[in-house]
């Protein structure tokens, strides 16, 4: 059996589990459903859950019917790196992992990739958090994190419970 106690799936988290730090409720600002716009007009949806003891974030984003593009993340705080987590999928097969975390009135994900053999930074900004209301771009940057080019900017709106 491995020494590894987090993988064992009948050892319960102790009363003082570190992953219900309040770091671990940074994201909860995102859990719900959405409406998605950006462009001229072109809109989406994006529906967050709090899954598996509240301890991950669901995502399941819909680009339809401005564009035939879906993807969902899971997100997780990890105490033992002291930052939060993301795992992107999409139906074009892209995947990502992130790491950063809450700062400054913003939540900041952002991982190291390549474009045309190029090394490049991504980051995912969320932005202008309100309770029905919050903005997220989509950022790279060419120069090792110097500047930052917004690649997709999207406003989302709660929808009406």
């Amino acid at each position: 059996m491995s020494d590894d106690t987090h993988l064992q799936a009948a050892d319960e988290p102790p009363a003082d589990d570190p992953s219900h730090a309040p770091e671990a409720r940074q994201f909860d600002f995102w859990i719900g459903e959405w409406d998605v716009t950006w462009g001229e007009g072109e809109r989406g949806t994006n529906r967050i859950e709090s899954i598996l003891n509240d301890r991950v974030i669901l995502e399941n984003f819909d680009g339809n019917p401005a564009m035939p593009f879906r993807g969902m993340s899971v997100s997780v705080y990890s105490p033992q790196r002291g930052c939060w987590q993301q795992t992107w999928v999409d139906d074009t097969g892209n995947y990502w992992a992130f790491s950063g975390g809450f700062a400054d009135r913003r939540m900041t994900l952002a991982t190291d990739d390549f474009v045309a053999g190029q090394p490049v930074k991504r980051r995912m900004v969320w932005y202008n958090i309100a309770p029905d209301s919050l903005d997220w771009n989509w950022e790279r940057s060419d120069d090792g994190g110097a500047t930052w080019k917004v690649l997709w900017a999207l406003h989302y709106r709660r929808r009406s419970r």
